[in-house]
């Protein structure tokens, strides 16, 4: 694989951007904010959201967050914005600020008990369940891998009529509807105002983005890798960090006075 760019260099390229014919598409935990003990011990910054609700105003509503987690807990998390997402790594779609959110069917409540049980006191198990897919993560109890691999493996064989596929993540285990990825999502994101005609750009940096790094070309657009390189992609950042930089500096550059 091509070596990736370094920051400065997916910097510039970057700055180059034009909101005006850009959608700005973004990953979420191990991108635009650090990776916490849990999915639910992280932070989003005054600032990150500034910068955001800047650039969404920029674009004309052209920004989505694309997560694996439900695009309620990005509500939350970046409260008081609200804007366009993919959630659940492509099972649920918000086109535009204040549209319904459409999602695909939920996993049966048994399959998904039966899942959860994984995370008994003390085994340090953190457990998402999204309805439409169950998340398990053992990020605080790395040697649980592998019995909790077998743990999802019997579940999913215990319910042989629901269709499932295992997703891997970051030090996790993922339950959902089979055929379900960013990438497909983002095609469908594109067709619809205010995204549709632009060029999009991703940022993402775990396996679980690579569907949606894929789809970039077909639409003329960039991918920039967060912590590692992917294929095809226009650059890297090194951390959330750099990123969250970059999207301040772009964001305080576009409230500068037009000459």
């Amino acid at each position: 694989m091509k070596q990736p760019i370094a920051s400065d260099a997916a910097l510039e390229i970057l700055a180059a951007l034009d909101p005006s014919s850009t959608a700005f598409l973004f990953d979420v935990d191990g991108t635009l904010i650090d990776i916490g003990p849990s999915p639910f011990e992280v932070h989003v910054s005054d600032a990150l959201k500034d910068s955001l609700h800047q650039l969404f105003r920029e674009t004309n509503g052209a920004l989505a967050l694309v997560s694996g987690r439900p695009i309620r807990d990005l509500d939350l998390l970046f409260k008081p914005l609200m804007l366009p997402a993919i959630g659940g790594h492509g099972a649920e779609t918000r086109t535009t600020k204040g549209t319904a959110i459409s999602k695909v069917e939920n996993l049966s409540e048994a399959l998904r008990k039966q899942l959860v049980s994984a995370a008994t006191p003390g085994s340090g198990i953190e457990v998402e369940d999204k309805g439409y897919s169950v998340a398990l993560h053992y990020r605080k109890a790395p040697k649980q891998a592998e019995a909790l691999r077998r743990h999802v493996a019997i579940a999913r064989a215990a319910f042989p009529a629901e269709a499932t596929e295992l997703l891997l993540g970051k030090a996790m285990f993922e339950v959902k509807r089979p055929g379900i990825n960013k990438g497909d999502a983002i095609r469908v994101l594109m067709e619809h105002l205010p995204f549709a005609g632009r060029t999009p750009v991703f940022f993402g940096d775990d396996v679980t983005d690579e569907s949606a790094f894929k789809a970039m070309p077909e639409f003329g657009g960039k991918g920039f890798g967060v912590g590692r390189g992917f294929p095809g992609m226009a650059g890297i950042f090194a951390s959330p960090a750099d990123v969250r930089g970059a999207l301040q500096r772009l964001a305080a550059r576009e409230r500068e006075p037009r000459a």
